[in-house]
C-alpha cells in the first residue's frame, strides 16, 4: 500500500502547500537528506490552535496542534520529494511547545505527531524526537515541528 493510499484509508487529505512566513524556504533537500523549516498547526489556511498549552489550550488540543503540523508537514515534503513514497526515513522530529509557566508535558503534546508518523510509515517512521517548551511561538502557535527526512 502507497503512503498516499495509507492517509486516505485515515481520512487524511494532504493540504495545499503552507505559506512561508518569513524570508525562509519550506525545505532544503542536501544530498539524500531534507530538511524542513517549522510548521505551524495550519488548518482551512489560519492557526488552529493558538496560546499557551496548559492554561490556554489543552493537553488533549496541543496533540491535535500536532497532528496538524505534521499532516502540513507530510504536504511540504511531498512538494520536496514528488511522492511521500520516496520517504526512507523519518530521522527526527523537533517539536516546540508554547508552554505555560510549569508546564512539564510536551513529549505528551509531541506524540499527537509523532503516533501519526509511526501509523503513516510503520518502521521507518521511527524517529529521533526534540519535545521542548518555549516561552512564544510564531502567530502564537500552540506547537510548531520541523522535521528531517532520509529520501530514496
Amino acid at each position: 500500500m502507497s503512503i498516499e493510499q495509507k492517509l486516505a484509508e485515515l481520512n487524511i487529505e494532504l493540504p495545499p502547500m503552507p505559506k512561508a512566513a518569513g524570508a525562509y524556504v519550506p525545505s532544503v533537500k542536501s544530498g539524500n537528506m531534507l530538511y524542513l523549516s517549522g510548521q505551524l498547526p495550519i488548518k482551512d489556511g489560519k492557526v488552529a490552535f493558538t496560546g499557551k498549552v496548559g492554561s490556554d489550550v489543552t493537553i488533549e488540543d496541543s496533540q491535535t496542534a500536532a497532528r496538524y503540523c505534521i499532516i502540513n508537514a507530510l504536504t511540504v515534503i511531498k512538494g520536496a520529494l514528488g511522492s511521500l513514497d520516496n520517504v526512507k526515513k523519518i530521522v527526527k522530529l523537533e517539536v516546540f511547545v508554547n508552554s505555560a509557566p510549569g508546564f512539564t508535558d510536551q513529549a505528551i503534546a509531541a506524540n499527537g505527531a509523532s503516533l501519526l508518523l509511526n501509523e503513516v510509515f510503520g518502521d521507518a517512521g521511527l524517529h529521533a524526537r526534540a519535545a521542548v517548551g518555549v516561552a512564544e511561538l510564531p502567530l502564537d502557535a500552540a506547537v510548531e515541528l520541523a522535521v528531517i527526512v532520509e529520501s530514496l
